[in-house]
């Protein structure tokens, strides 16, 4: 037959019977679904990741104080920034440090136990640029605010606090002292302990709280080619005398492990799709088993009429293709659509691999092909006398 024939043919069974056909059919595209908005969804967030680190960048490293051989707190010298600023490839510098026993209440009617797990934290003025911080709202530390009590909170810090927007008007308690609330950051990714920090000027730390100067993290920008090589020494330079007390991490590391965790989590609802196909195909192999039995008649009269064992079983292997294509089509726009919503939400880029639409449909055509073998056989074996004799 003709391949307009064997399509004709082989699409006779599902017009009859639509409801059984649409049914599993179903079955095929919940698997095909399940696969394609999956890898969707993975490459959708990989992608943003892949763009968020572009405009992060990953040649951020922060140095900070570990622990001692006898399992103290270290301190970094106050030497620190200087000397890892002499760097060669290093191009900025900034820092924190952690202003230790001071409170942030939104006002004085506030019980002193809720203290909403803020920390307070001194801040150099070039910190937004080297971590690649953005303002919400307001303005960001300076020369003269720092020297004053001003405050710019970091996102998580400002929702805790009940303050939207800063303002002259707006002004917390820190450490029993009243700040102006200056800024609102948004939320830091390569930074997230700044997401819950009340950060204030240098100086005014000195001045009221006792500060003394000594940073609790060094964040520092080098040239992406010398990333690797900076990070060797960063140790060393910031405590020449106990290289060992200092860490020195990587902060877009982070942001890559979760994606590995993502990635494994992934792997997991892939199989769980397969899972999802292989019973689809067991629903297809099942409709044309049941075809064949009820068809025994039409199959009888065709053989009477002249057709070849070979077209029977093309027709019904054909049938059972057709039923799973529709499937894998159903089932592909159906994960795409998926994909789409779920990025749309995220506000992420939309991305589904070709290769995972090829490989879906590739792999309905497969199923198709092996659930339809053994009716399209066993109806291809069947006698025109033997079938026709079937009430």
């Amino acid at each position: 037959m003709a391949p307009r024939d064997v399509a004709r043919v082989g699409a006779a069974g599902l017009r009859t019977r639509p409801a059984r056909a649409l049914l599993s059919a179903l079955g095929v595209a919940i698997g095909i679904a399940a696969m394609v908005a999956v890898v969707g969804i993975s490459s959708s967030s990989r992608e943003q990741l892949d763009r968020q680190l572009a405009a992060l960048g990953t040649n951020l490293l922060t140095v900070s104080p570990g622990q001692t051989m006898e399992g103290g707190d270290a301190k970094l010298p106050a030497e620190a920034e200087a000397m890892i600023s002499r760097i060669g490839p290093v191009t900025a510098v900034s820092a924190t440090g952690a202003i230790r026993n001071a409170r942030v209440y939104r006002s004085d009617r506030i019980p002193k136990v809720e203290t909403n797990g803020l920390v307070v934290m001194a801040a150099r003025t070039s910190l937004p640029r080297t971590v690649g911080a953005a303002l919400r709202a307001g303005a960001w530390l300076n020369g003269a605010t720092g020297r004053y009590p001003a405050a710019v909170l970091g996102m998580s810090a400002a929702e805790r606090l009940g303050i939207v927007r800063p303002s002259p008007d707006v002004a917390i308690l820190v450490g029993g002292e009243r700040f102006t609330v200056i800024g609102v950051l948004d939320e830091v990714a390569l930074a997230p302990e700044l997401d819950r920090a009340v950060l204030i000027g240098w100086n005014v730390a000195a001045d009221l709280f006792r500060f003394d100067g000594r940073a609790t993290t060094v964040y520092t920008r080098s040239r992406d080619s010398q990333v690797e090589a900076v990070h060797a020494v960063l140790a060393a330079t910031a405590d020449p005398e106990s290289p060992g007390d200092v860490a020195v991490s990587r902060p877009s590391d982070v942001l890559a492990a979760r994606q590995a965790v993502d990635t494994a989590l992934n792997g997991l609802l892939l199989g769980l799709g397969a899972v999802a196909l292989l019973v689809g195909g067991i629903g297809v192999a099942n409709t044309m088993v049941i075809s064949v039995l009820e068809r025994r008649a039409e199959i009888g009269l065709r053989r009477s009429l002249g057709a070849t064992r070979g077209q029977i079983r093309v027709q019904f292997l054909a049938e059972s293709l057709l039923l799973s294509v529709l499937g894998g089509v159903g089932g592909v726009l159906l994960g795409i659509t998926v994909t789409a919503a779920y990025t749309a939400h995220q506000s992420w880029p939309a991305v589904v691999p070709i290769w995972a639409t090829a490989g879906a449909l590739a792999a309905t055509t497969l199923i198709g092909g092996v659930a339809g073998l053994y009716p399209a056989i066993r109806a291809a074996r069947l006698s025109p006398t033997e079938a026709l004799a079937t009430p």
